[in-house]
């Protein structure tokens, strides 16, 4: 089975401060690559079909960065829609159901995090998040997002962060009245009805959310 992913990369990075005052988030340099070419070598796996990427804050430098390259662009120039708003704006582009989303401001060290979750999910699930336990996280500043019971459903804790990938079906985004929403509205809905599910990422994870999480992304990437 074939999916369409989704690249968040329409974020403001405030937390960034003066690196993103002349360039988005997505193309901050960690080891000489950028963040959004990170995210991009592990969206480039076997089950993967269209690629979207989503733009706001300096849309045009993202869209110029990635010229060339078989990319398809949401825009959210007129308004940022948060993550469920933003996937389901990108829906048109993105077709297929279910769909993977990846957030573009990490780094890892490990198996492809994309083809973990492919080879994860199963037809019960409305949507698949990759975890990883917080003794493999650097850079987080998060209490931790969720915790896996014995048969892999999703409930609400400080225990296992959420890395940022997932697998998940579209249809409940069209129940949500708001323009701009965040996916914890669609995780708690799916979670209520007993589809929320989790599985746990077997190697080291960066959140790079702020300047002082590169250096860390460097070292765990041991350059």
């Amino acid at each position: 089975m074939t999916m369409s992913m989704l690249l968040f990369a329409a974020g403001l990075g405030t937390r960034m401060g003066e690196l993103v005052a002349d360039r988005p988030k997505p193309l901050i340099t960690v080891a000489g690559r950028t963040l959004i070419d990170h995210a991009l070598d592990q969206a480039d796996t076997p089950g993967i079909g269209a690629k979207v990427v989503n733009v706001h804050y300096r849309a045009k430098m993202v869209r110029d960065y990635l010229a060339g390259r078989d990319i398809a662009f949401s825009d959210e120039t007129a308004g940022l829609l948060e993550t469920g708003g933003g996937l389901r704006h990108a829906l048109p582009l993105l077709g297929a159901n279910p769909v993977v989303t990846m957030n573009t401001d990490a780094v890892w060290q490990g198996p492809n995090p994309v083809r973990t979750v492919l080879d994860a999910w199963r037809d019960k699930m409305e949507a698949l998040l990759l975890m990883v336990p917080k003794a493999r996280v650097s850079g987080h500043l998060g209490k931790g997002d969720f915790r896996l019971d014995a048969a892999g459903r999703l409930h609400r804790a400080p225990d296992a962060i959420y890395t940022g990938v997932q697998i998940i079906r579209t249809e409940t985004l069209a129940e949500i009245a708001e323009k701009a929403f965040s996916m914890n509205v669609v995780w708690d809905q799916m979670a209520a009805r007993g589809g929320l599910f989790g599985v746990t990422y077997a190697g080291r994870w960066c959140d790079v959310g702020q300047p002082s999480s590169i250096p860390l992304a460097e070292a765990m990437l041991d350059v």
